[in-house]
Protein backbone atom coordinates (compact mmCIF):
# COMPACT_ATOMS: atom_id res chain seq x y z
CA UNK A 1 0.00 0.00 0.00
CA UNK A 2 1.67 3.55 -0.93
CA UNK A 3 2.14 5.68 2.22
CA UNK A 4 -0.53 8.55 3.07
CA UNK A 5 0.40 12.03 1.88
CA UNK A 6 -0.65 15.25 3.64
CA UNK A 7 -1.17 17.34 0.63
CA UNK A 8 -2.05 20.52 2.62
CA UNK A 9 -2.91 21.75 6.40
CA UNK A 10 -4.70 24.41 8.12
CA UNK A 11 -5.74 25.50 11.75
CA UNK A 12 -9.27 26.13 12.97
CA UNK A 13 -10.75 28.57 14.98
CA UNK A 14 -10.23 26.51 17.80
CA UNK A 15 -6.62 26.16 16.95
CA UNK A 16 -6.43 22.10 16.25
CA UNK A 17 -5.60 20.99 12.86
CA UNK A 18 -7.68 20.51 9.49
CA UNK A 19 -5.41 18.51 6.92
CA UNK A 20 -6.22 17.12 3.59
CA UNK A 21 -4.16 13.76 2.77
CA UNK A 22 -4.37 11.73 -0.56
CA UNK A 23 -2.96 8.03 -0.56
CA UNK A 24 -3.68 5.91 -3.20
CA UNK A 25 -5.52 8.08 -5.15
CA UNK A 26 -7.74 8.48 -2.35
CA UNK A 27 -8.03 11.70 -0.16
CA UNK A 28 -9.66 12.70 3.18
CA UNK A 29 -10.15 15.39 5.66
CA UNK A 30 -8.91 15.02 9.40
CA UNK A 31 -9.71 17.18 12.35
CA UNK A 32 -7.35 17.03 15.03
CA UNK A 33 -6.43 13.79 13.33
CA UNK A 34 -9.47 12.47 13.47
CA UNK A 35 -10.84 11.20 9.79
CA UNK A 36 -13.73 13.54 9.12
CA UNK A 37 -14.75 12.52 5.43
CA UNK A 38 -13.05 10.26 2.33
CA UNK A 39 -13.97 10.06 -0.90
CA UNK A 40 -13.92 6.32 -0.88
CA UNK A 41 -16.60 6.61 1.81
CA UNK A 42 -19.12 9.55 -0.01
CA UNK A 43 -22.48 7.66 -0.82
CA UNK A 44 -24.26 9.70 2.04
CA UNK A 45 -22.53 13.03 0.78
CA UNK A 46 -24.03 11.85 -3.11
CA UNK A 47 -27.23 11.10 -1.33
CA UNK A 48 -28.02 14.05 0.30
CA UNK A 49 -27.37 16.43 -2.55
CA UNK A 50 -29.43 13.66 -5.15
CA UNK A 51 -32.23 14.43 -2.88
CA UNK A 52 -32.13 17.75 -2.36
CA UNK A 53 -31.70 19.03 -5.80
CA UNK A 54 -34.76 16.42 -6.97
CA UNK A 55 -36.60 18.46 -4.15
CA UNK A 56 -36.21 22.04 -5.57
CA UNK A 57 -39.03 23.08 -8.06
CA UNK A 58 -38.77 23.48 -11.92
CA UNK A 59 -41.39 26.11 -12.67
CA UNK A 60 -39.73 28.86 -11.16
CA UNK A 61 -36.41 29.96 -9.53
CA UNK A 62 -35.37 28.19 -6.61
CA UNK A 63 -32.67 28.53 -3.80
CA UNK A 64 -31.12 25.78 -2.34
CA UNK A 65 -28.40 26.65 0.52
CA UNK A 66 -25.02 23.82 1.00
CA UNK A 67 -23.84 23.91 4.67
CA UNK A 68 -20.00 22.98 4.23
CA UNK A 69 -18.53 21.71 0.81
CA UNK A 70 -16.21 19.27 2.07
CA UNK A 71 -15.16 16.96 -0.59
CA UNK A 72 -17.53 18.53 -2.88
CA UNK A 73 -20.11 15.25 -3.45
CA UNK A 74 -22.68 16.82 -2.22
CA UNK A 75 -22.87 20.06 -4.06
CA UNK A 76 -22.01 17.99 -7.34
CA UNK A 77 -24.78 15.42 -6.97
CA UNK A 78 -27.25 18.37 -6.58
CA UNK A 79 -26.40 19.62 -9.36
CA UNK A 80 -26.76 16.51 -11.10
CA UNK A 81 -30.63 16.68 -10.32
CA UNK A 82 -31.19 20.60 -9.55
CA UNK A 83 -33.13 22.45 -12.69
CA UNK A 84 -31.84 25.35 -14.49
CA UNK A 85 -32.62 28.14 -12.91
CA UNK A 86 -32.07 27.16 -9.43
CA UNK A 87 -29.24 29.04 -6.87
CA UNK A 88 -26.97 26.70 -5.17
CA UNK A 89 -25.01 28.82 -2.57
CA UNK A 90 -22.04 27.22 -0.98
CA UNK A 91 -21.84 27.93 2.92
CA UNK A 92 -18.17 27.05 3.56
CA UNK A 93 -16.48 28.96 6.97
CA UNK A 94 -12.66 27.64 5.68
CA UNK A 95 -11.41 29.27 3.07
CA UNK A 96 -8.74 26.67 2.70
CA UNK A 97 -11.04 23.48 2.03
CA UNK A 98 -12.45 26.11 -1.20
CA UNK A 99 -8.84 26.15 -2.40
CA UNK A 100 -8.46 22.35 -1.95
CA UNK A 101 -11.20 21.71 -4.51
CA UNK A 102 -10.25 23.85 -6.68
CA UNK A 103 -6.63 22.71 -6.70
CA UNK A 104 -5.91 19.29 -5.19
CA UNK A 105 -9.03 17.89 -5.52
CA UNK A 106 -10.16 19.33 -8.88
CA UNK A 107 -10.22 16.32 -10.55
CA UNK A 108 -12.92 15.07 -7.62
CA UNK A 109 -15.12 17.18 -7.29
CA UNK A 110 -13.40 20.67 -7.94
CA UNK A 111 -14.99 21.64 -11.50
CA UNK A 112 -18.69 22.09 -9.73
CA UNK A 113 -17.81 25.06 -8.30
CA UNK A 114 -17.41 26.38 -12.08
CA UNK A 115 -20.67 25.76 -12.41
CA UNK A 116 -23.16 29.18 -13.15
CA UNK A 117 -25.65 27.86 -10.64
CA UNK A 118 -23.71 27.72 -8.03
CA UNK A 119 -22.51 31.08 -5.09
CA UNK A 120 -19.78 30.79 -3.21
CA UNK A 121 -19.57 32.23 1.10
CA UNK A 122 -16.71 32.30 2.70
CA UNK A 123 -18.44 32.45 6.24
CA UNK A 124 -20.40 30.38 8.89
CA UNK A 125 -23.30 28.50 7.95
CA UNK A 126 -25.42 28.97 11.42
CA UNK A 127 -24.59 32.80 11.07
CA UNK A 128 -26.07 32.92 6.96
CA UNK A 129 -29.03 30.92 8.09
CA UNK A 130 -29.56 33.64 10.95
CA UNK A 131 -29.36 36.46 8.93
CA UNK A 132 -31.78 35.18 6.11
CA UNK A 133 -34.58 36.70 5.51
CA UNK A 134 -37.68 34.67 6.13
CA UNK A 135 -39.22 32.38 3.64
CA UNK A 136 -36.32 32.57 1.27
CA UNK A 137 -35.16 29.15 0.61
CA UNK A 138 -36.62 26.23 -1.01
CA UNK A 139 -33.93 23.43 0.72
CA UNK A 140 -31.01 23.64 3.35
CA UNK A 141 -28.79 20.69 3.07
CA UNK A 142 -27.12 20.75 6.71
CA UNK A 143 -23.74 18.44 6.88
CA UNK A 144 -22.33 20.47 9.04
CA UNK A 145 -19.75 19.11 11.50
CA UNK A 146 -20.73 15.84 12.39
CA UNK A 147 -24.43 16.28 12.63
CA UNK A 148 -26.37 17.24 15.56
CA UNK A 149 -23.62 16.28 17.49
CA UNK A 150 -21.06 18.96 16.62
CA UNK A 151 -16.93 17.71 16.38
CA UNK A 152 -15.44 20.42 15.08
CA UNK A 153 -16.80 24.03 16.31
CA UNK A 154 -19.25 23.52 19.92
CA UNK A 155 -20.86 27.13 17.98
CA UNK A 156 -22.01 24.23 15.34
CA UNK A 157 -24.39 22.60 17.86
CA UNK A 158 -26.76 25.76 18.06
CA UNK A 159 -27.82 24.48 14.64
CA UNK A 160 -29.59 21.70 15.56
CA UNK A 161 -31.12 23.10 18.86
CA UNK A 162 -34.70 24.25 19.65
CA UNK A 163 -33.61 28.04 18.20
CA UNK A 164 -31.42 27.00 15.66
CA UNK A 165 -34.48 24.81 14.14
CA UNK A 166 -36.55 27.29 14.32
CA UNK A 167 -34.35 29.34 12.64
CA UNK A 168 -34.27 26.84 10.14
CA UNK A 169 -38.07 26.69 9.65
CA UNK A 170 -38.45 30.34 9.32
CA UNK A 171 -36.13 30.73 6.29
CA UNK A 172 -37.71 27.71 4.39
CA UNK A 173 -40.86 28.70 1.90
CA UNK A 174 -43.75 27.08 2.55
CA UNK A 175 -43.08 22.94 1.80
CA UNK A 176 -39.62 23.99 1.73
CA UNK A 177 -37.30 21.16 2.93
CA UNK A 178 -34.49 20.78 5.67
CA UNK A 179 -31.90 17.63 5.24
CA UNK A 180 -29.73 16.92 7.99
CA UNK A 181 -26.70 14.56 7.31
CA UNK A 182 -26.17 12.60 10.50
CA UNK A 183 -23.51 10.48 11.52
CA UNK A 184 -26.05 7.61 13.09
CA UNK A 185 -29.83 7.25 14.09
CA UNK A 186 -30.33 10.75 16.91
CA UNK A 187 -34.31 10.16 17.90
CA UNK A 188 -33.98 13.36 20.02
CA UNK A 189 -33.19 14.73 17.38
CA UNK A 190 -36.17 13.89 14.96
CA UNK A 191 -38.31 14.90 18.19
CA UNK A 192 -36.52 18.21 18.24
CA UNK A 193 -37.97 18.86 14.65
CA UNK A 194 -41.30 17.35 14.90
CA UNK A 195 -42.14 19.84 17.66
CA UNK A 196 -40.70 22.66 15.76
CA UNK A 197 -43.81 21.89 13.35
CA UNK A 198 -41.83 20.11 10.66
CA UNK A 199 -42.83 16.59 8.77
CA UNK A 200 -39.76 14.06 9.73
CA UNK A 201 -38.07 11.60 7.23
CA UNK A 202 -35.17 9.34 8.38
CA UNK A 203 -33.40 8.12 5.35
CA UNK A 204 -30.89 5.39 6.19
CA UNK A 205 -27.47 6.32 4.12
CA UNK A 206 -24.65 3.92 3.33
CA UNK A 207 -21.06 4.96 3.88
CA UNK A 208 -20.12 3.86 0.49
CA UNK A 209 -22.09 2.00 -2.37
CA UNK A 210 -21.12 -1.75 -1.64
CA UNK A 211 -22.04 -1.24 1.88
CA UNK A 212 -24.96 -3.89 2.93
CA UNK A 213 -26.17 -1.90 5.77
CA UNK A 214 -26.75 1.86 5.85
CA UNK A 215 -24.67 3.52 8.91
CA UNK A 216 -25.88 6.74 8.94
CA UNK A 217 -29.01 8.99 8.56
CA UNK A 218 -30.50 12.09 6.48
CA UNK A 219 -33.48 13.53 7.93
CA UNK A 220 -35.47 14.98 6.06
CA UNK A 221 -37.55 17.82 7.43
CA UNK A 222 -40.49 19.30 5.55
CA UNK A 223 -42.28 22.19 6.46
CA UNK A 224 -45.93 21.72 6.94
Amino acid sequence: MKPRIKLAETKTDSGRALALYEQDGAFSINYAGQELMHSKASASEKLLGKIGGELLPHEVPSRLLIGGLGLGYTLAAALETAPENATIEIIELAPEVIDWNRTHLKELNGTALDDPRVQIQIADATAIIRKAEPESYDCLLLDVDNGPVAMVQQGNANLYSKSGVRTLKSVLKPGGHAIFWSAGPDEKFSKRLEQAGFQVKAIPAKTHEGAKRAAYRLYQATKR
